[in-house]
């Protein structure tokens, strides 16, 4: 099974009521960059470049939330990224709207990594 497909599997079988909120993110998320790589771990998907960079962390339900591993490392002009324990920094959606509205800055943090990882 393709790295793709498990993640899409396991989004189908999640019980989550931002679930389309979550699928949509994915695919923002899929469309900054076609060397993303993507599996399941730490409970949910998740997606790496050269290295772990972020992992979507299903037990939260008021929001979609990604959990940037190295989260301090990247740049954010769009204020989306909130700074947390150990380097990381969180990405929460709230709503269709806010994924929607803010599709160019998720994937533009989403290419700041790969910038990271490829300097």
């Amino acid at each position: 099974m393709s790295q793709t497909n498990k993640v899409d599997e396991f989004v189908s079988k999640l019980k989550h009521p931002l679930k389309a909120e979550m699928e949509e993110a994915i695919k923002i998320i899929r469309g900054a960059s076609k060397d993303l790589k993507e599996d399941i771990k730490w409970g949910g998907p998740s997606f790496d470049y050269k290295e772990p960079m972020a992992t979507i962390n299903p037990r939260m339900t008021d929001y979609v939330v990604f959990i940037f591993h190295k989260g301090e490392l990247i740049k954010d002009d769009s204020g989306l990224l909130e700074p947390a324990s150990k380097g990381k920094a969180y990405l929460k959606l709230h709503s269709m709207k806010e994924i929607k509205d803010n599709k160019a800055n998720i994937q533009n943090i989403v290419k700041a990594w790969i910038k990271i990882m490829d300097a």
